[in-house]
């Protein structure tokens, strides 16, 4: 999938590669960690401008959790995003195009400039549009996951949940279901230490997110969600279990955001040193230090990966500003249901 030249000369011997993974899905990591954050810069370049509608929800430090835990799963499988799990979306198949014409509300965008933001979602790529309200993707994705069970399909469901949403009842409800019928469900519990401006202590008693499993009986894991082969390798022993029949897995991921809720909150609520700290603990550095240190893809095979985003985004971005926003006479189209032969009585004129 990702062009690669060949090797440097001066390249270390490589080393084995962890988690039965190949150069060239470390190269694939490496594509998809770097589209979700050049893009995300983008959207920002956007927003700047007046150019997005709505707010802008960025996942700076956090795009190894998506990206990794997304690329654990088989194509057939189903995903439902957070809000700042971009990097999922696109792993499973959203196109960045897409992407931008949504933040821009135009009538090309899969919500046709209604949703906005990364609210929508595709049934035959395999992601599932996310509800704002945190915890309720929970319940929906174990009545997607009970689908699976009764057709005895092979599929697995990942869910994404905040700190903050392990304490809400659809949480609860959700997970306690797909325990119950023994669902192929997995949950990533991302640990970014505050629920919009609440840090964690302040909400739960629990010091590991993962404990929680305990008190469903259900399986429990955590790793380092700045580390993205981490996080592939415990998000692919929790979906193979499930696909196994073995489950629900919660999985903790500790990971930071270093931006606030959105662009529009300063993260005034975070102490400086510790946006330094986790400014220094980069899942992208820390990815190109580990990949230069090993010798698995060097930067004379990575710099190319940087030149093909770039243009992609060049030609994304260029095309989405000249498209049109949607009509107003389709704003009720498809709201309820299909539109009618006739509009409805409130709608006409005379």
């Amino acid at each position: 999938m990702v062009a690669r030249s060949a090797p440097s000369a001066a390249a270390p011997a490589a080393l084995p590669i962890p988690a039965g993974l190949r150069r060239e899905q470390l190269a694939e990591l490496y594509y998809w960690l770097r589209l979700t954050r050049t893009l995300e810069e983008r959207l920002t370049n956007l927003y700047r401008q007046g150019k997005v509608i709505g707010g802008l929800f960025r996942s700076l430090g956090q795009e190894a959790d998506s990206v990794g835990s997304a690329y654990a799963l088989e194509p057939r499988d189903f995903l439902s995003p957070l809000i700042r799990n971009l990097g999922s979306m696109l792993v499973k198949g959203a196109e960045p195009l897409a992407v931008v014409r949504q933040y821009m509300a135009k009538a090309q965008s899969p919500t046709a400039g209604r949703e906005l933001n990364i609210h929508f979602g595709d049934l035959d790529k395999g992601y599932i549009g996310q509800i704002s309200h945190l915890g309720d993707m929970v319940p929906v994705m174990a009545g997607v996951a009970l689908t699976f069970k009764l057709r005895k399909e092979p599929r697995v469901c990942l869910v994404y949940v905040g700190d903050g949403a392990t304490s809400t009842g659809t949480f609860h409800e959700g997970i306690n279901f797909a325990v119950v019928q023994r669902l192929p469900l997995v949950c990533i519990m991302e640990n970014n230490g505050y629920a919009y401006s609440t840090t964690l202590e302040r909400q739960t008693a629990v010091k590991r997110l993962a404990d929680k499993a305990v008190g469903y009986g259900a399986h429990r894991a955590s790793a380092d969600g700045n580390d993205v082969l981490a996080v592939y390798e415990v998000t692919k022993g929790a979906v193979d279990k499930a696909r196994a029949g073995g489950g629900v897995t919660l999985i903790e991921l500790h990971t930071f955001r270093r931006k606030g809720h959105a662009e529009h909150d300063n993260q005034h609520y975070v102490p400086a040193e510790e946006l330094k700290r986790w400014e220094a603990n980069d899942p992208i550095d820390r990815y190109e230090r580990r990949l230069d240190e090993t010798g698995w893809v060097s930067r004379e095979e990575r710099d190319p990966i940087r030149v093909r985003i770039d243009a992609e985004l060049d030609a994304v971005i260029a095309h989405a500003t000249d498209e049109p926003f949607p009509d107003a006479d389709t704003a009720l189209a498809g709201v309820y249901a299909e539109p009618a032969a006739q509009p409805p009585l409130w709608f006409r004129t005379s």
